[in-house]
């Protein structure tokens, strides 16, 4: 059975959905990634998008989600990766164990930026969520 892991940021619009499809492409075969914002931006930035697409991660099903949406999943992990969510992520009734991984916002900045910050993620990240659950 997959474990679930919740990527969490404050608007859910570029890092957490990069992690999310990012997990996704690459440690789909034991783990089911979500993501979710504290303040959901309600869209996702395009230069994110245009990068998981032309990296072939991308699905269809990636939207920007408010917290509320996800709350009463049961996930096995939760990845806080802006410090803003850290300080403001809500407690999940059924989380097990939360940990903080953060990565500069590239939104706004050049195109180039997006992706070393996927390229970060994949780096910093996926390592540590498959030790915990892979």
């Amino acid at each position: 059975m997959k474990k679930n892991v919740l990527i969490l940021c404050t608007g859910n619009s570029c890092r957490s959905i990069m992690a999310e499809a990012l997990i996704n492409a690459k440690l789909g075969d034991c783990i089911e990634a979500q993501s979710s914002g504290v303040k959901a931006s309600g869209a996702v930035n395009p230069n994110a998008q245009a990068l998981l697409e032309k990296k072939g991660y991308w699905r269809e099903g990636y939207h920007s989600k408010v917290i509320e949406t996800v709350l009463d999943t049961p996930f096995d992990l939760i990845v806080t990766v802006c410090d803003h969510a850290k300080e403001t992520c809500p407690m999940f009734p059924k989380a097990v164990k939360t940990i903080h991984i953060s990565f500069d916002d590239p939104s706004g900045k050049a195109v180039e930026e997006y992706e070393k910050t996927l390229n970060l993620i994949e780096k910093e990240l996926l390592p540590v969520v498959k030790a915990e659950l892979c």
